[in-house]
Formats: C-alpha cells, structure tokens, sequence
C-alpha cells in the first residue's frame, strides 16, 4: 500500500487539491443544482425566449390589425362580416359550405 502511495505525485496528495478536487464532485453531481439540471434548465430557458419572441411578434401582428380596423371602417365591416358572420339588419346571410 505504501508503494502504491509512493508512485502518487506529491502535487496530488496535496490536501487543498483533494479539498477542490472533493468540492468540485461534489457540485457536478451530487448538489440540488447539479450539471444535469443546469442542462435542463438552460434548454427550457432557451424554448421560453423562443416562445416570448414568438408572441412578441404576435403582439406587434395584433395591434397592427386594431390599427388598421380603427382607421378603415370598410376593413372592418369586411372582418365582422367574414370572421364573426354579421349581417345588416335587412339583409339575408347564406353560408356556403365546400365539401372537399
């Protein structure tokens, strides 16, 4: 066993190496906050900046539209008529349905 001690460089029977060496394990894999959630945690961080890109461009989409439907009001008799079904108080609506 003493032999087995001898041929270890002296750099690595230092204590403050095995110290580091100790706490540097011990924060890969075995702490709460480990390597393998930090991992997991920097994948879902970069899907929500996905995400919070995507609706910030659906938002900007959005409030182009409410612009453009309080400037022109033929837009948006166009819209209430085709999207929502509304119709004048005289008038007569037909749905035509395409069987595909």
């Amino acid at each position: 066993m003493k032999n087995l001690l001898d041929r270890v460089p002296p750099f690595f029977r230092n204590f403050y190496f095995l110290s580091t060496l100790f706490f540097v394990v011990w924060l890969a894999f075995v702490d709460s906050n480990d390597l393998f959630l930090q991992a997991q945690l920097s994948s879902k961080k970069a899907e929500l900046e996905e995400a919070r890109l995507f609706y910030q461009d659906k938002i900007l989409q959005v409030k182009n539209d409410q612009a453009a439907l309080n400037n022109n009001p033929d837009l948006l008799e166009k819209m209430a008529r085709e999207k929502y079904l509304m119709k004048k108080p005289n008038e007569d609506l037909f749905i035509v349905v395409r069987e595909e």
